[in-house]
């Protein structure tokens, strides 16, 4: 099973007590008279912005008439909510849909990458992330990006340490080619993601769009993850980034389609074997 996560356990609580309001057609109105909340507090608690405290939430799930079970399940949930994540001692640093997503993807079962150029940032040596964060027209100071880059490591431990999640991700060959920081951190860097996905069948199951392929639907699509959770309860959520926006997707219509769009590019690519055999031949050309 995945880590708790208190943004997971946040968005759960949040996501069924709104499902419940909506199965037993309750209006919110309903809720601010019954249980003396204004309009204002219970959207900050439909919207995780709020967490209940435990006589009140004891009050909702009464009134929501939630077995015994359930109510042990969603108080457990806001116990686990009420908890600090790592991520959280960088709220300074990240805006907070990007501290979401950090959130999310440390209690999720899987998750699905795209990208173009670049290699994910789950399997980034050290040196390939600073690169990136240090372009000549970057802002980012110095202090930052360490942090930055700290972060970048820490998420990692998802794929390194005990109960990982699973990742799939599909590359172009441009990423093999891309020299990010020079050619000497490119390859340390495909060195590096040849011995993950070696040490770590299980786990990474990274996939290459080979030059040859004549045509799929991500090709120019930004960077987008598919992320999954362990709870039959919860759905797929999306993120999407460009070079001016990046944000978690929960509309459903988006997913699936971003789901279409991530299988249709699965049946681009070569398979572990082929890309694993075709990152050794990029390593053997650089050197």
């Amino acid at each position: 099973m995945p880590p708790s996560s208190p943004t997971v356990a946040s968005w759960e609580l949040a996501l069924r007590l709104r499902q419940r309001r909506d199965q037993l057609g309750i209006e919110v109105q309903t809720i601010t008279a019954t249980l003396g909340f204004s309009r204002n507090y219970w959207s900050a608690v439909e919207n995780e912005r709020k967490i209940l405290s435990e006589e009140k939430l004891k009050s909702v799930l009464d009134a929501f008439e939630f077995d015994e079970e359930e109510k042990r399940e969603l108080l457990e949930l806001r116990e686990a909510a009420k908890l600090r994540g790592w991520w959280a001692r960088y709220s300074a640093l990240f805006i907070e849909d990007t501290l979401r997503l950090y959130g999310l993807e440390h209690g999720a079962q899987a998750i699905r990458t795209y990208e173009s150029l670049l290699i994910p940032g789950l399997l980034q040596t050290e040196a390939y992330a600073r690169a990136l964060m240090t372009s000549e027209i970057t802002t980012i100071r110095q202090v930052e990006v360490d942090q930055r880059v700290e972060v970048r490591m820490r998420r990692q431990e998802r794929i390194t340490g005990e109960d990982p999640l699973h990742l799939t991700a599909i590359v172009s060959q441009a990423a093999l080619m891309q020299e990010t920081g020079g050619p000497q951190v490119l390859r340390d860097q495909l060195i590096h993601l040849a011995q993950v996905i070696e040490q770590h069948p299980d786990v990474v199951d990274l996939r290459v769009i080979p030059f040859t392929a004549t045509g799929c639907g991500a090709f120019g699509a930004s960077t987008f993850h598919l992320i999954d959770f362990a709870s039959t309860r919860l759905p797929t959520l999306a993120w999407q980034e460009t070079v001016t926006a990046a944000g978690i997707i929960d509309d459903e219509g988006q997913v699936r389609d971003l789901s279409l769009t991530y299988a249709e590019a699965l049946g681009r690519t070569l398979s572990t074997q082929e890309s694993l055999d075709l990152i050794k031949r990029r390593i053997r050309e650089i050197t």
